[in-house]
């Protein structure tokens, strides 16, 4: 960059209203400890919420009312109560739409990963009709790694990613990024189109 040039305007990641948002949905999630079902959540833009009910200034904590006066990029999340145990999230996420008033959506799912290599090799040792043995080969290979996956996503195509594993469950060792689970984006993202 020439030093004529402006700085990007664009926010880093740690700075961006999604960003704190899906971070701040993991860590309520990882709270509650591992085993837990598929949870997902509405994101709305707090200081358009607050526009279209100004009661809600007196829910909310004075703290987030603030924040969300000064950042208009604010978001709340609303977790969804009643959401079906599934097999099948793609299945799942083909049958979700969101209203008008909601800016985003947000899930939290827990995975079991293993290495591309370690999956090939199961893939080879068990038959292509076996799904349910193949799971358990999966789940049982030593190269095999709990995470629980956040991912947010809004209207405009904005989107955020954090990655919690197992073996190292602190907040210290989130990863983040916008493009860690590209095909869960994808399917959250077309739940928002009309």
């Amino acid at each position: 960059m020439s030093p004529d040039a402006s700085p990007p305007s664009v926010a880093p990641p740690n700075t961006s209203g999604l960003w704190r948002t899906v971070a701040e949905i993991e860590r309520y999630v990882a709270s509650d400890g591992w085993g837990a079902p598929l949870r997902l959540f509405a994101l709305v833009r707090t200081a358009d919420a607050l526009d279209r009910d100004p009661g809600l200034a007196l829910r909310l904590p004075a703290h987030v009312v603030d924040e969300a006066r000064a950042d208009a990029d604010h978001l709340t999340s609303v977790e969804q109560d009643g959401v079906p145990e599934v097999d099948d999230l793609d299945e799942l996420l083909g049958q979700l739409a969101w209203p008008d008033g909601v800016d985003g959506a947000a899930l939290v799912v827990e995975r079991i990963l293993v290495p591309p290599d370690a999956e090939a090799e199961v893939r080879a040792a068990t038959s292509a009709d076996d799904e349910a043995g193949r799971a358990r080969a999966l789940a049982a290979h030593p190269l095999a790694e709990d995470v629980r996956i956040a991912v947010g996503v809004l209207r405009d195509g904005r989107h955020e990613c954090a990655v919690r594993s197992r073996s190292k469950d602190s907040d210290g060792e989130v990863a983040t990024g916008a493009d860690l689970v590209p095909g869960l984006v994808s399917a959250l993202q077309a739940t928002l189109q009309d």
